[in-house]
């Protein structure tokens, strides 16, 4: 039972990653106005989708779940604090959907990261 809530989980957060790269990838306005916001357009708005995409396939791949999970909570942890700093919990009047989704998918991750803690080779 666990590890399919578990498996639900890391789909949950791949599928969250993963469709916000076609937002990334193609230049949408509000990516474009997010990362104009924090000094990193284009090129960290493209290495972030590249870290995100990255993650979520290793988040699918059993061997290396606990490393998807890491990057994840890197990378969104990024995101959580230039909510926090600069762009504020509401961006582009979205009603802080994404910061939202932001929390929620940082959530998630540490959740998976604790079940698979013993995964990770250097920690054994």
């Amino acid at each position: 039972m666990k590890t399919k809530i578990l498996l639900g989980l890391r789909i949950i957060i791949a599928i969250i990653l993963i469709q916000t790269l076609r937002f990334k990838f193609t230049g949408h306005p509000d990516s474009i106005y997010i990362f104009k916001q924090v000094g990193m357009e284009p090129y960290g708005r493209i290495a972030i989708g590249i870290l995100e995409l990255i993650a979520g396939i290793l988040l699918l791949i059993p061997k290396t779940i606990w490393v998807g999970a890491t990057i994840t909570i890197g990378v969104i942890g990024g995101a959580i604090f230039m909510h926090m700093t600069k762009l504020g919990i509401a961006v582009n009047g979205d009603g802080g959907i994404l910061f939202f989704t932001a929390l929620t998918t940082f959530t998630l991750s540490s959740v998976v990261l604790f079940f698979y803690r013993k995964d990770i080779p250097f920690l054994k």
